[in-house]
């Protein structure tokens, strides 16, 4: 098991802390996507493939606005976690583990909506990794389809390369939650540990660890176009609310 399975194994069950409220950013973010898809001529009955599904984050908000929802990702404990809160939230979705650099392993169908949030693709950590998994995405997307990522702003990042993030300060019923990360670079490439720091009398510390690769926009972008894409547009916080840069691509 790779470094990136096991962080998600790990995280799943405390992923919702890293959130205000996960249960309403599963609906503000089905909100957001549901306004992407319909702007480029989609709508509920086009089914959608969440290739990183993680514990369901966006899946489950879509599938709560009537969208047929295939749920997929490499981690076991997080689609464990996201078959449990689908239930919870009553909605139904087809859940499958897939490593989205070789989805035509899992899926013979093809999609007219993939999305990929949070981050996922730059866990690739080569040039070589993230050339597979786009390519592997784009081709698993209808004729006409969209493709839909977001990724931290790493052109801005790559600028003084932080050691940190700033944290994130939740109110509890009982104290207070904090959760922060540390990025030790190498490169272009870095080491990330989550710190999950609950302190509702006696604080308790969690601490997960990962890897990414800081993946610049025009990187992306042409291995968009490279894979088969015929347009690529990016949209930004400013504009969408969200908090990193958004790509739509368009096969």
């Amino acid at each position: 098991m790779d470094i990136t399975q096991t962080f998600y194994d790990s995280l799943a069950s405390q992923y919702d802390k890293l959130f205000f409220d996960w249960q309403a950013t599963t609906k503000e973010q089905a909100v957001l996507l549901d306004g992407l898809f319909r702007a480029e001529g989609f709508d509920t009955t086009a089914p959608v493939l969440d290739c990183a599904c993680g514990i369901g984050t966006q899946a489950i908000g879509l599938a709560g606005m009537g969208y047929s929802v295939t749920a997929s990702d490499i981690s076991e404990g997080e689609l464990a976690e996201a078959k449990v809160r689908a239930a919870q939230n009553g909605v139904t979705l087809n859940f499958t583990r897939a490593d989205f650099c070789k989805l035509s392993d899992t899926f013979s169908e093809k999609f007219p909506v993939i999305i990929c949030m949070d981050n996922a693709l730059p866990h690739m950590l080569t040039k070589e990794a993230i050339e597979q998994a786009v390519s592997s995405i784009v081709g698993q997307l209808q004729e006409g389809g969209i493709f839909v990522a977001s990724i931290r702003d790493y052109d801005a990042l790559l600028q003084d390369k932080p050691p940190y993030s700033p944290p994130y300060i939740h109110k509890t019923d009982k104290g207070q939650r904090v959760s922060f990360q540390t990025w030790e670079w190498e490169g272009d490439n870095y080491r990330l540990v989550q710190y999950i720091i609950d302190d509702e009398g006696t604080p308790s510390v969690s601490k997960f660890a990962c890897q990414y690769r800081a993946l610049r926009r025009e990187e992306l972008t042409e291995l968009l176009l490279k894979s088969g894409c015929t347009s690529v547009e990016w949209k930004f916080p400013a504009e969408t609310g969200f908090y990193q840069p958004i790509v739509v691509a368009k096969k």
